[in-house]
């Protein structure tokens, strides 16, 4: 196996200052694997072959829209050691409350499918909605967690690792502000023909 270059392989983030990335447009975003390794499958003949790890990575993506509903995904394909996606912010959300049951007394812990803690509003001790008779559970009202595309892919992240059972990914991503129809063809050509293109990308490894 080619040996991880760290000048080569790895990608740092172009983030626009003062660009506010929870705005409603398509983003592009890469993220590689640690050590540049070929954790999720092989491609062989221009086919991929995603093993479990891979498996877990797809799934996972797609699970993106049940938590976050202002969240569209378009074009993405697991490599065997980076993860390419476009997907699209299609509106912004501000301070909207979520409900989430649980013992009372019991301290609010990591929540959500991508295991995001989102900011409490304590419950008004004064009134008694906010328990049972029998004092068992509570609503307690949440805020809704961070929309950015950071955001996102931390979740994303975070709940792959989790699966996986140890941490996968490099620190860092790279992301692309799509700003028109044609760049956004170009892209989702190069996501979907990027198995076929394997040895010729900057990733390869053999």
């Amino acid at each position: 196996m080619t040996k991880y270059n760290p000048d080569k392989h790895h990608r740092r983030s172009v983030r626009l200052r003062n660009y506010d990335y929870s705005q409603a447009r398509l983003y592009f975003v890469t993220i590689c694997v640690k050590n540049g390794e070929c954790l999720f499958g092989k491609i062989i003949d221009g086919k991929l072959i995603l093993n479990e790890l891979g498996e877990i990575v797809k799934n996972e993506w797609l699970k993106t829209t049940e938590l976050r509903p202002n969240v569209q995904l378009h074009e993405f394909v697991v490599m065997p050691n980076h993860f390419h996606t476009i997907f699209e912010i299609t509106h912004k959300i501000d301070n909207v409350e979520m409900y989430c049951t649980r013992p009372k007394n019991t301290v609010v812990g990591l929540v959500g499918a991508y295991c995001i803690r989102p900011n409490e509003i304590r419950p008004d001790e004064n009134n008694a909605n906010n328990t049972n008779n029998d004092g068992g559970v509570f609503n307690t009202p949440l805020r809704s967690p961070s929309q950015t595309v950071g955001a996102v892919i931390r979740g994303f992240k975070s709940a792959v690792s989790r699966q996986i059972g140890f941490s996968v990914w490099q620190r860092d991503m790279h992301e692309h502000i799509i700003r028109d129809r044609n760049a956004h063809a170009r892209i989702a050509e190069y996501i979907v023909n990027n198995p076929i293109n394997w040895e010729k990308d900057k990733f390869y490894v053999k």
